[in-house]
């Protein structure tokens, strides 16, 4: 089964990561502040999906997840401008994971 994990800039400027099997859903999730939304973005909103990344499997994305979240703030905003995770990461560790495109992103935001 395909995972994404997701970076989302929020209201106040700071970057929430997070993941999930079904991006579309998900998004609309956070955005609409639904129950299911993390406790994070009920209190931070989001305001855009900066990035996202396809990965086989759960255990991946939650590998991905995790760096994202241990990151310094300067290396989250390379990601949340554009940049490639083989910006941020050493090593072979990005090739386990195909980056959306900016259309592909577009389509999972709910405005």
């Amino acid at each position: 089964m395909t995972y994404y994990t997701y970076q989302l800039r929020c209201e106040d400027g700071s970057l929430y990561a997070g993941i999930a099997s079904d991006l579309k859903r998900r998004m609309q999730e956070h955005f609409s502040a639904d129950p299911k939304c993390a406790k994070y973005t009920r209190s931070h909103p989001p305001k855009a999906l900066c990035a996202a990344w396809e990965s086989a499997d759960r255990n991946a994305a939650s590998r991905l997840e995790y760096r994202l979240k241990k990151l310094p703030k300067q290396k989250k905003e390379i990601l949340a401008a554009g940049g490639s995770l083989r910006d941020v990461f050493d090593g072979d560790f990005a090739a386990d994971y195909r980056p959306l495109s900016s259309e592909e992103i577009s389509r999972c935001t709910p405005f």
